[in-house]
């Protein structure tokens, strides 16, 4: 996303070249651009009308420090749609191709109470005249002066000292603010860290809006202060007006299902939730343990709401052909279900498509040269994993992708994605595990050589995601039926009783003393997740499902 329309007489970069999709997006269906609603390019926060704009003029580069010590790049969002005011400028590292957004706005509410103003001056920040570092020109970083009731969303980058005219960027009314924080470090060093802004408060009811702007902080020694910065606010009354319709949802599904590959030597698959029912699983009570329950084949007789207290559980058939059976799931019985929720305000549409797997093999570590399988520890039964696409309500624009990896994950923006036949971008499912990953190989767990082994590859068992998925959950549509199942709290299978004392012990015998120490101290401290034990909950007792994904 994002077209470079100016380009400095330095070294080429990734940055100096502009990302797109593999494929052009379809029109998506109903998409009324004069109505402002999903897909029209505007959307109306409730007095200011915002815009996503992705075609920039290179103002300011640096080609040191920041990610692969390859600098950063500063722009100014142009051309801007008549009418509508610049809030901030846009920075991104040069290890990367172009692709990026800020935010444009557009006053259209009360005459009396604009929503915008422009600042009453401007606050040098940050020069670049002292740095030693390969640059391209010097770069002037100023911080906007609110006039009284307005904040500032967004530094303004220039290649000059003399300060920026004051009609060069706009300030927004207060109560179309809300508070931000620090997402990721763009670039940094010297004194200096430019960081990517968030929402402080995150989630399918926050009203927080990321403008695409940048925080700049420095240590005191070379400019007066650091900035202080807020993000937008969606105060309209109907959230739902920009997020998909569910023509729209399938389209984009359709367009974007992942397609998730299994280690060839993986044994345990993924399977329906129907089918992990109707052969033979089982609902335990305490206090009944003899006696378990048939479920029905949507889990209409599982007991609802609740908590993850202990007094329920399910677990596989007695039976030992038809344990192993479950065990192994049935990829050609698969499906994916699929949360629709809005972010950052309605002006994204976050997708969790979640994965169900009967069964968590065995964990493997490596110990420096060494692998060592670790018995039973990592055994659970039932798994859920889930991917998260994350799509601009602009313009239908897959964005980034959330990788989950055991209690948490990654998100990956779609240019290090890869993707196949078309937009469809790939995971990979570690063995025995199934975190996922973007790219095949190994993901140790631990540090210094040592920790638990995530290994994928591609193979020929592969699922496309969007061959047989359920919508189970989109709340702001108020017309999808979630499934009984969905609302089972407690564990998809039971506590595994087993010593991980004595298992470690088992296998540390075989190390020397300082790997054998190493290796305690490292498989002690991980998450529950990985260690299994205890059969999971499912996709809506996790923190994710009324929140932001934990990274």
């Amino acid at each position: 996303m994002g077209n470079l329309l100016s380009v400095g007489e330095t070294k080429a970069t990734p940055i100096d070249t502009t990302f797109n999709l593999p494929s052009p997006l379809p029109s998506w269906p109903q998409a009324d651009i004069n109505a402002g609603g999903f897909g029209s390019g505007r959307i109306n926060l409730g007095g200011l009308e915002v815009r996503q704009i992705a075609t920039f003029n290179k103002i300011w580069s640096i080609q040191e420090g920041g990610p692969d010590n390859l600098g950063a790049s500063f722009f100014e969002p142009f051309p801007i749609p008549n009418g509508y005011f610049s809030l901030g400028s846009y920075c991104q590292p040069n290890n990367q191709p172009l692709f990026g957004w800020v935010l444009v706005g557009k006053d259209v509410g009360c005459i009396k109470s604009p929503s915008l103003a422009i600042p009453v001056d401007y606050k040098l920040i940050w020069n670049s005249e002292k740095s030693n570092l390969k640059q391209d020109g010097i770069g002037y970083i100023w911080s906007p002066v609110p006039p009284e009731g307005y904040n500032a969303v967004g530094n303004i980058v220039t290649n000059s000292r003399d300060k920026p005219g004051l009609d060069k960027i706009r300030c927004v009314r207060s109560d179309l603010t809300d508070s931000c924080e620090h997402a990721s470090i763009v670039w940094g060093r010297d004194g200096i860290n430019i960081y990517n802004l968030r929402p402080t408060s995150r989630g399918p009811q926050a009203l927080g809006v990321s403008v695409g702007t940048f925080k700049t902080e420095t240590d005191g020694t070379s400019s007066p202060s650091s900035s202080t910065l807020s993000c937008l606010k969606n105060t309209y009354s109907n959230l739902s007006s920009c997020m998909p319709n569910q023509n729209q949802i399938q389209a984009l599904f359709r367009t974007y299902s992942p397609l998730i590959y299994f280690h060839p030597d993986d044994p345990y698959l993924p399977s329906s939730v129907s089918w992990y029912f109707n052969n033979g699983v089982l609902l335990h009570g305490r206090g009944n343990e003899s006696n378990p329950v048939p479920i029905d084949s949507n889990g209409m007789n599982l007991p609802q709401g609740g908590s993850s207290d202990g007094l329920y559980w399910l677990d596989l058939p007695s039976d030992k052909d038809s344990k192993e059976k479950v065990k192994r799931g049935d990829l050609t019985c698969s499906e994916t279900y699929l949360q629709v929720k809005p972010m950052f305000g309605g002006t994204y549409t976050d997708i969790a498509i979640w994965v169900f797997y009967p069964f968590n093999g065995p964990a493997r570590a490596k110990i420096k040269f060494i692998n060592v399988n670790l018995g039973r520890i990592g055994e659970h039964v039932g798994d859920w994993e889930h991917l998260t696409l994350r799509i601009s309500n602009f313009s239908g624009e897959l964005h980034s992708v959330y990788f989950s990896e055991h209690s948490k994950g990654i998100w990956v923006n779609s240019p290090e994605l890869e993707f196949q036949d078309g937009n469809k971008p790939v995971a990979y499912s570690s063995l025995h595990g199934h975190a996922f990953y973007p790219k095949p190989g190994l993901v140790l767990q631990g540090s210094g050589g040592i920790g638990i082994r995530n290994d994928t590859a591609k193979s020929k068992t592969m699922m496309n995601t969007g061959e047989r998925y359920e919508i189970v959950s989109a709340e702001y549509l108020g017309t999808v039926v979630e499934p009984p199942w969905l609302n089972y709290a407690r564990e998809w299978g039971p506590k595994i009783e087993y010593d991980i004392a004595r298992e470690l012990k088992s296998i540390g015998r075989f190390l020397p003393g300082k790997l054998k120490d190493a290796f305690y101290r490292i498989i002690k401290g991980l998450p529950n997740e990985v260690l299994g034990q205890e059969g999971p909950t499912g996709p809506k007792m996790k923190s994710s499902w009324n929140g932001d994904e934990r990274i």
